[in-house]
C-alpha cells in the first residue's frame, strides 16, 4: 500500500510502511471494511467495535500507528467527508490509534491545504484542542517509545531542530513546540505577515505543493466567501489554541524547556510572536487572547518552572530570605540591608593591604562579585549599584581615620572609589548592552533603539546615583581632595549657569570657583561616571546636586592665562612652568595623555624626561577618570621600541637610561604600585621591568648619565631602581615551597616571576581576541600592546633567572661553593674592604673575610679591590650572600662591633641598593634556620627598645582586647634580657639607619619594610613587639601602625587565637556580642571606623574584621582555617537559634508574613542571620585562600563533614527541628556563596573554567549519598536541608551552572528529590540542566501534573 503524502515530509514513513508488507492483507482488509461502513453509513461506534475485533483477531497491538496512517491517508483527500472524520475521532477516543501520532500526520496533510480545505483545518484544530493536552496517556501507553520515534520520523525533527535524539521525552518537547510553531506560521501566513519574520518563510511545510486533487469548483462566489470566512475564523482559533498551549500548566512548562534549551529556535519563534502581536488583526479581534498576553506568555522574564518547593520548610527558606524592595534610603541605613554587601566591604578592605599585589584586575573581580551578590540576594540592579557605592564610600571613611605608615593610603583608596569601582560599573553596564546590541543586530525586524533606552542596568545605575546623594554621612571628602571635590561642584554650577564655555570647565583653578562652593564625594563620583559615558551632563540638573542660590550667584572671572592641559593641546611648549602645572593637575582625557605620550616618544631628550615626569604626577595618582590609560601608557614607555636607525651592539634601552630612571622613581611609591595592582597590570609591569633589569644589571659601573637637574646616575642606580621595583611585585624572600600544610597553596605566596610572566602571556593572548579581554586593554589607546612582539619567557633573561635561582638556594640552604681566587671570591673581598674601610684597629687586627682565604685585607684598603666594584651589578649580587655571611660571622665572633656591622651594611646598600634584596633574603633565611646566638638589645651593643616596650605592650593589649585573646607578657625591667636573633638584630639595625625624610631611603624602605614585618611576626614572641618598639623611637608618627603590626604576632603563633578571632568576627557581624558597643552588627561593627591614637578617645580595640584581614596572609595552614570556619559557622547557627531577641523585635517579626515561631525563635530573623553568617564565612575563606581553598572546601572538607558523625549537645536548649534545618541551610548558602566568589555567577571570568570539574564532583557526591552509596554521619534533617537548599539556590541564583554537570548525575539527584516529595525542585533542576535533561524534565512534568 502506498501513502499519498506531501513531498519532503513523509519519506521515511514510506520506508517504514514498506517493512510492514507481511501485514498488508490486514491493512487492506481494514481499509475495505472502512469504505464499506462509510458507504452504508455505519455508526462510528459500530465501526470502531468491528475494527477492534479485526485487530484483536490479527494480534495487532493498539493503539496502532499503522491504522492511524491508514485512516489519515484515507481522509486526505479522497474521503474528506464527515463520516470519515467521525471514524477517525472515534478511533482516537477509544485509543485504537495514538492521538499524538494522528496529530502529527494531520499537521503534515491538513495545514498545507487549510485554505482549500478550511473544514478539515477546523477539525484539526479541534482535535489538537481535545487530544494534544492528554500527555499522561501518551507516556503511559504501551508503545510510547515507538510512537514518539514515528512522530519524529514524520515531522523530521532532526532536520528541523538539528538535534539527534531518540529519547521519547525529548521528542515530546519537540512535538509540542512544532504544533505551536506550525499554528503560528500558518496564522502569520494567513494574514500575509510571514515575510515580516526573520526567516521570511516557514521552516514547516504549510503550503500545498501538488495540485493532483480535484477540488470543488472555485467559481461559486458564495462558497468562496464561506471558505474565506471560515479561514479567518480558523486563524483566530489557531491563535487561541497557541494561547492555550502557553497557558496550560503542563504544556507551558514543557514549552519553557524548549525556550531554555533551544535558544536559537525559540528566538526565531519569539520574533515571529512579536510580528504577530504587532500586526495581527485576528489577534486583536480575539476575545480570549490579546497581543499583550501572548507577548507576556513568551517573555524571557516569565518564570514557568517553580523555583520553590512543596515542603513547608523550603517555602519558608525562600520566603524568609527574599529581599523586599527598598522604598527609601532610610532602609539602607539599617544594618540588615548593608549586611547584604558585606563581602564587598571585606574585599575592598583586603585589597587595600599593601603587603600583597594582585595579578588580575580588581575592577573585573569587583564586577563579578557584584553580579554574584545580585543573584544571591535577588535584589534589583538599583539596589546592587547602591550597595556597591556605599561599600566603597565606607572604605574611604575608614581610610580617613586610619593610622599612618608605609602602606597604601588615600591615593589607593580614591583609586578604588573613583576608578576601579567606576570601571566595574562600566563592565556591568556594557556587558548587558553588548548582549542587547547583539540581539538587536540579529533581529531583522525590530527597529534599532538607543543603548540608553534598552539598557536596564544603566537606568538602574542612574537611579542609584540619584539616591546616593542622601548618604551625606558617607560623602564627606578627605581634606586632601576637598579642592578637587569643590572643582567638580563648581563645574556643575558653571555648566548650569552657562557662564563659561565647555572647553574651560576642566581647567578651573581655585580662584575661579564660585563663592561658598562645597563639593562632596558624590560630585566626584558623578564626574567619574560622566567621564566614562555612564551619564551625561544632565546629571548637573538633578534635584539637590547644586544649591539653587549658587546657580544664580555670579562666578569669578575665569583666568585664561594660566598654563594648563588645554594650553598644551593648543600647542604651548612643555617648558618648566608647564611641567609644574601638569604634574600637579591630572589630565582630563585620553587625548591629553596621548599628547604627552607622543612627546615622550618623539620629543627631545629634555622633553622626554619632562613628559615622563608628568606621567608620574597627578595623572597617575589622582587622574581617576583616565587612570587605567595612564598606568598602561607608563608601561609602554618602560618598554620603548627599537629605533629604526639603531645599529649599536648594545641594547637600545641604554640610550633611554635617564628617561627610564625618571619613570622608575616616579612609580615606586607604595600607592603607585598598589594602583598598578588594582588595575591588574602588575604582570605587564613586571614584563616591562625585566628587560631593564637584565640590560642595566649587565652594565659596568663606569657607565653613567647626566640628568637635566645636574644629577649623575649610574647603571647601578638605574638597575637598582628597576630591580627593587620588580621585587616589590612578589615575596622574593619566601622559600619556593612555603605552601603551608595540605595541598592548597596560600594565594599570598603564589606570585613569582614565572607566574607573573604566565599571566602576562595569557593577557596578551586575550588582548588579541577583542571579544575576551578582562582588562579592556584593546580599548585603552590607539598605541600597540606593550609586549606585542609575542609571549615573554623567563629564559629571555638569563641573569635574572640565575639570580632568582641563587636567591632561592640561599633561602633554603646554607651557603657553599665559594672557591678562593675565583671572580666571586675577589668581589667578596672587595665588598668587605669597602664596608669596613673606616674601621680603625690595632695593626695586628684583621677585617672580616670570606672564611676561605688565607690572607686578609689591610685596614687601609690600599689594594686594587675597587676594580672589582666596577663590575656589572649581576656579578656583585652573586657575591653579596657570601659578604653578608662573612660580616655576620665576624660580628658573632667579635671581629666587628654591632655598630660597625650596621654601618657596613648601610654602606653596601648605598653602594648598590639592589643588594637590599639579597640582604632581606639572607637575613630572613638565617633567622629561620636558628643557628645564630641571640643579640642582647641593651643599648650598648645593639639599640635598646626599653623606652617604648611598655607602651607597645599596653597598646597591643588594647588592640586585641575585643577578641578575648591573651597577650603574652614582655620582658620589661628585672633581670630578663631583651634579645633578638643576631640576623634579625642586624636587619632591624640596618633599617633604622634609613631616613624617612629622604625620598631615596623611603623608596628602598618600602622594599625591606614588609619583609622585616613579616620576619618579625614569624619569629618567637616577643621579637615583633621589640621591633615595633625600636622603630617607634625612630618614627613616632608610625607608632600606631607598628604596634598594630606587632599585634598580629599573637595570632601567628597560636591557632587557638586565630579561631578565637574568627569566632569574634562571627558574633560581631551578627550583633551577638553583647559586650560590644556595636551590638547591632553588620559591616560597621566588623570593620570599625578607623584606628589610631589620633581619635578623640585615643587608641582603642581594632575591629575584629580588620585584624583578621591583616593577619590571614601570615597563616600558613589555610586548610585548618577553612575547617574551623565550617565548625564556627555551625556553632554560630546554634548561637542564633538560642539568642534572646528583644521583645519589641519579636513582636514586630511575629507580624511579618512568613515569620514562624519555634519557641522564642523567629524563623525569618534566624534565616537572615544564618545567611549573613554564611556570607561572612565564605568571604573569609575566599579572601584567605582564594579559589584553591574554595575548591578544597567543596571537594574535600564539606563531604568529610557530612560523612563524619556529629553528636548532638544534650544540654542544648534550641527548639527541636530548627537547629538541624538551619544548619543545613547555612551550609547551603555557605557553599553557594563560596563557589560564586571563586568562580563567578557566569562564565566570563577565567576562574569559571575550573567550575565544571568541582561542581560535577560535588553533585556526584550528592547523588551517591542520596542513592545510599555513601553513608552519612550528620543529622538527616541537616542533610536534607542542605541538599534542597543548595539545589534551590542553584536554580534561583545560578541556573547556568547545571549545564556544566553530567546530565546522568543530575537525573540521579532529581530522582532522589522526587522520592523526597520535592517534585517541583526536581523538575526545576532538570529544566536548567541543558538539553540532555530536557526529556526527563518533560516526563516528570507530565507525571507530576504541573
Amino acid at each position: 500500500m502506498r501513502y499519498d503524502l506531501s513531498k519532503g515530509t513523509l519519506t521515511r514513513l514510506g520506508d517504514w510502511m514498506a517493512a510492514e508488507q507481511p501485514n498488508s492483507r490486514l491493512w487492506d482488509g481494514v481499509l475495505e471494511m472502512t469504505k464499506a461502513a462509510q458507504e452504508k453509513g455505519t455508526d462510528s461506534l459500530v465501526w470502531a467495535m468491528e475494527l477492534s475485533a479485526i485487530l484483536n483477531s490479527a494480534g495487532a497491538s493498539v493503539p496502532s500507528v499503522e491504522v492511524a496512517g491508514l485512516l489519515v491517508s484515507h481522509i486526505c483527500w479522497s474521503n474528506n467527508i464527515p463520516v470519515a472524520w467521525k471514524y477517525l475521532e472515534k478511533a482516537l477516543s477509544i485509543r485504537l490509534v495514538p492521538p499524538m501520532f494522528v496529530l502529527a500526520l494531520l499537521s503534515t496533510r491538513v495545514i498545507p491545504y487549510r485554505w482549500k480545505q478550511p473544514g478539515a483545518y477546523r477539525l484539526y484544530i479541534e482535535l489538537v484542542r481535545r487530544y494534544a493536552f492528554s500527555l499522561p496517556s501518551l507516556i503511559n501507553g504501551p508503545d510510547y517509545q515507538r510512537t514518539m520515534t514515528s512522530i519524529s520520523d514524520i515531522l523530521q525533527f532532526s532536520q528541523v531542530y538539528g538535534f539527534e535524539s531518540s529519547e521519547p521525552g525529548f521528542l515530546i518537547v519537540e512535538f509540542l513546540f512544532s504544533i505551536v510553531w506550525k499554528l503560528l506560521d500558518s496564522s502569520l501566513d494567513d494574514e500575509g505577515l510571514l515575510e515580516l519574520t526573520p526567516e521570511k518563510k516557514s521552516r514547516w511545510s504549510i503550503h500545498c505543493q501538488d495540485m493532483d486533487i480535484d477540488y470543488m469548483d472555485g467559481t461559486n462566489g458564495k462558497r468562496m466567501e464561506h471558505k474565506a470566512a471560515m479561514s479567518k475564523t480558523n486563524t483566530m482559533l489557531a491563535l487561541e489554541v497557541i494561547g492555550e498551549f502557553l497557558q496550560d500548566k503542563i504544556t507551558s512548562r514543557i514549552l519553557y524547556l524548549a525556550r531554555r534549551n533551544m535558544p536559537t529556535q525559540w528566538n526565531i519563534f519569539r520574533q515571529s510572536i512579536r510580528v504577530l502581536a504587532s500586526n495581527s488583526s485576528s489577534l486583536r479581534s480575539s476575545k480570549n487572547i490579546s497581543p499583550e498576553a501572548i507577548l507576556n506568555l513568551t517573555s524571557d522574564t516569565r518564570q514557568v518552572l517553580s523555583r520553590d518547593c512543596k515542603t513547608s520548610s523550603l517555602k519558608h527558606f525562600h520566603a524568609a530570605t527574599a529581599i523586599s524592595p527598598l522604598p527609601s534610603s532610610a532602609h539602607w541605613r539599617g544594618t540588615l540591608h548593608s549586611a547584604l554587601w558585606l563581602p564587598i566591604d571585606l574585599y575592598l578592605e583586603d585589597a587595600m593591604d599593601g603587603s600583597q599585589v594582585r595579578a588580575t584586575s580588581s575592577a573585573e573581580t569587583l564586577a563579578g562579585l557584584v553580579k554574584s551578590l545580585q543573584a544571591l540576594n535577588q535584589t534589583s540592579w538599583q539596589d546592587s549599584f547602591l550597595g556597591l557605592w556605599t561599600a566603597v564610600l565606607r572604605l574611604v571613611q575608614r581610610e580617613g581615620n586610619s593610622c599612618e605608615g608605609p602602606v597604601p593610603r588615600l591615593d589607593t583608596c580614591l583609586c578604588m572609589l573613583l576608578s576601579i569601582t567606576t570601571l566595574a560599573v562600566v563592565n556591568l553596564v556594557e556587558e548587558e548592552e553588548s548582549t542587547i546590541n547583539t540581539e538587536t543586530q540579529r533581529s531583522l525586524t525590530g527597529q534599532r533603539k538607543s543603548i540608553e533606552s534598552v539598557g536596564k542596568r544603566r537606568e538602574n545605575l542612574v537611579s542609584s546615583l540619584k539616591c546616593l546623594g542622601d548618604f551625606e554621612g558617607l560623602l564627606t571628602p578627605p581634606p586632601p581632595v576637598c579642592a578637587l571635590a569643590n572643582q567638580a561642584y563648581a563645574k556643575a554650577v558653571l555648566h548650569a549657569t552657562k557662564s563659561v564655555s565647555i572647553g574651560h570647565l576642566d581647567n578651573l583653578s581655585l580662584n575661579d570657583l564660585p563663592l561658598n562652593c562645597s563639593g562632596t564625594l558624590w560630585h566626584l563620583i558623578i564626574e567619574a561616571c560622566i567621564a566614562r559615558n555612564l551619564l551625561d551632563t544632565s546629571a548637573y540638573l538633578w534635584p539637590g546636586y547644586v544649591k539653587k542660590d549658587l546657580v544664580n550667584h555670579p562666578s569669578r572671572n575665569i583666568s585664561g592665562q594660566i598654563p594648563s592641559w588645554s594650553s598644551l593641546m593648543s600647542g604651548s611648549p612643555l617648558n618648566a612652568q608647564m611641567v609644574k602645572v601638569l604634574v600637579s593637575t591630572p589630565a582630563n582625557s585620553l587625548a591629553e595623555l596621548e599628547r604627552i605620550y607622543e612627546i615622550a616618544i618623539s620629543g627631545s631628550d629634555d622633553e622626554k624626561i619632562s613628559a615622563a615626569t608628568v606621567f608620574c604626577g597627578a595623572s597617575l595618582s589622582r587622574g581617576w577618570n583616565i587612570q587605567e590609560h595612564t598606568v598602561f601608557l607608563i608601561i609602554r614607555l618602560l618598554a620603548p621600541e627599537i629605533p629604526k636607525n639603531f645599529a649599536g651592539s648594545e641594547s637600545h634601552l641604554i640610550g633611554y637610561a635617564p628617561f627610564l630612571n625618571v619613570l622608575l622613581v616616579g612609580i615606586s611609591s607604595v600607592d603607585c604600585i598598589q594602583i598598578f595592582s588594582l588595575h591588574g597590570l602588575v604582570p605587564q609591569l613586571a614584563a616591562a621591568l625585566m628587560p631593564i633589569c637584565e640590560v642595566f644589571g649587565s652594565c659596568a659601573l663606569s657607565m653613567s648619565w647626566s640628568m637635566n637637574t645636574g644629577e649623575e646616575i649610574s647603571s647601578h642606580a638605574v638597575f637598582s631602581n628597576a630591580f627593587t621595583l620588580l621585587l616589590k611585585l612578589w615575596r622574593f624572600y619566601r622559600p619556593p615551597l612555603d605552601s603551608g600544610v595540605g595541598d592548597v597553596t596560600p594565594v599570598a605566596f603564589r606570585l613569582s616571576p614565572e607566574y607573573l610572566l604566565l599571566i602576562h602571556n595569557l593577557q596578551l593572548a586575550l588582548n588579541e581576541n577583542p571579544m575576551r579581554n578582562p582588562n579592556n586593554t584593546a580599548e585603552l589607546s590607539k598605541q600597540p600592546y606593550p609586549s606585542s612582539r609575542g609571549p615573554i619567557l623567563m629564559d629571555s633573561f638569563p641573569n635574572l633567572k640565575r639570580w632568582h635561582m641563587k636567591n632561592q638556594e640561599c633561602i633554603v640552604s646554607t651557603l657553599s661553593g665559594l672557591v678562593p681566587g675565583d671572580p666571586v671570591h675577589q668581589i667578596v673581598e672587595s665588598l668587605l674592604s669597602m664596608m669596613f674601610r673606616k674601621i680603625k684597629r690595632e695593626p695586628s687586627a684583621t677585617l672580616p673575610n670570606s672564611g676561605n682565604s688565607s690572607s686578609s685585607a689591610s685596614a687601609s684598603g690600599t689594594d686594587d679591590s675597587s676594580v672589582c666594584l666596577k663590575l656589572p651589578a649581576w656579578d656583585i649580587l652573586e657575591a653579596v650572600p657570601f659578604v653578608l655571611d662573612a660580616a655576620l660571622t665576624a660580628c658573632a665572633h667579635g671581629q666587628v662591633s654591632p655598630r660597625e656591622l650596621t654601618t657596613g651594611l648601610k654602606d653596601l646598600a648605598d653602594f648598590l641598593p639592589a643588594s637590599l634584596a639579597t640582604i632581606v633574603s639572607y637575613f630572613s633565611a638565617e633567622v629561620t634556620r636558628g643557628l645564630w646566638k641571640p643579640a642582647s638589645m641593651n643599648g650598648t651593643d645593639w639599640p635598646s627598645p626599653a623606652a617604648n616596650l611598655f607602651m607597645v605592650e599596653q597598646h597591643i593589649k588594647k588592640i586585641v582586647a575585643a577578641t578575648g585573646v591573651n597577650v603574652p607578657g614582655l620582658p620589661i625591667g628585672g633581670n630578663s634580657p631583651v634579645t633578638l636573633p643576631l640576623p634579625l638584630a642586624a636587619f632591624v639595625s640596618l633599617t633604622i639607619t634609613f631616613k624617612l625624610d629622604r625620598a631615596v631611603d623611603r623608596r628602598y624602605l618600602n622594599l625591606v619594610g614588609h619583609a622585616l614585618s613579616n620576619l618579625g611576626i614569624s619569629c618567637p614572641w616577643p621579637c615583633m613587639p621589640i621591633l615595633a618598639a625600636l622603630w617607634s623611637q625612630k618614627a613616632k608618627r608610625w607608632s600606631d601602625y607598628l604596634v598594630f603590626s606587632a599585634s598580629q604576632t599573637v595570632f601567628y603563633h597560636s591557632n587557638d587565637a586565630v579561631v578565637q578571632l574568627l569566632r569574634v568576627c562571627f558574633s560581631t557581624v551578627l550583633g551577638l556580642n553583647s559586650s560590644s558597643v556595636a551590638s547591632n552588627g553588620g559591616a560597621g561593627a566588623l570593620l570599625g571606623h578607623g584606628f589610631g591614637s589620633h581619635h578623640a578617645c585615643g587608641l582603642s580595640a581594632v575591629a575584629p574584621g580588620i585584624l583578621y584581614l591583616r593577619v590571614h596572609r601570615a597563616i600558613r595552614d589555610i586548610v585548618y582555617v577553612t575547617e574551623k570556619i565550617v565548625s564556627l559557622l555551625m556553632q554560630t547557627v546554634k548561637d542564633i537559634t538560642s539568642s534572646e531577641l528583644p521583645s519589641e523585635k519579636l513582636e514586630k517579626l511575629g507580624k511579618t508574613k512568613y515569620a514562624m515561631k519555634y519557641g522564642h525563635v523567629s524563623l525569618a530573623a534566624a534565616m537572615s542571620q544564618v545567611k549573613l553568617a554564611a556570607s561572612l564565612g565564605a568571604s573569609l575563606i575566599w579572601l584567605s585562600g582564594g579559589m584553591s581553598s574554595v575548591q578544597s572546601l567543596i571537594k574535600e572538607i564539606l563531604p568529610s563533614w557530612f560523612i563524619s558523625v556529629h553528636e548532638p549537645d544534650p544540654s542544648s536548649k534550641e527548639p527541636r527541628g530548627v537547629l538541624p534545618m538551619l544548619g543545613g541551610y547555612a551550609l547551603a548558602y555557605f557553599t553557594v556563596f563560596s563557589a560564586m566568589f571563586a568562580w563567578g555567577v557566569d562564565s566570563i571570568s577565567l576562574a569559571s573554567k575550573h567550575r565544571r570539574k568541582f561542581l560535577g564532583e560535588h553533585l556526584e557526591f550528592l547523588a551517591s549519598a542520596i542513592d545510599g552509596k555513601i553513608s552519612l554521619g550528620c543529622c538527616k534533617a541537616t542533610w536534607r536541608a542542605y541538599v534542597t537548599g543548595y539545589l534551590s539556590l542553584m536554580v534561583r541564583c545560578a541556573p547556568g551552572w547545571m549545564r556544566e554537570v553530567d546530565v546522568e548525575v543530575v537525573k540521579r539527584v532529581s530522582k532522589g528529590l522526587k522520592q523526597w516529595n520535592e517534585e517541583e525542585l526536581a523538575i526545576a533542576l532538570l529544566g536548567i540542566s541543558g538539553i540532555g535533561a530536557m526529556g526527563t524534565a518533560a516526563e516528570m512534568i507530565i507525571v507530576a501534573g504541573f
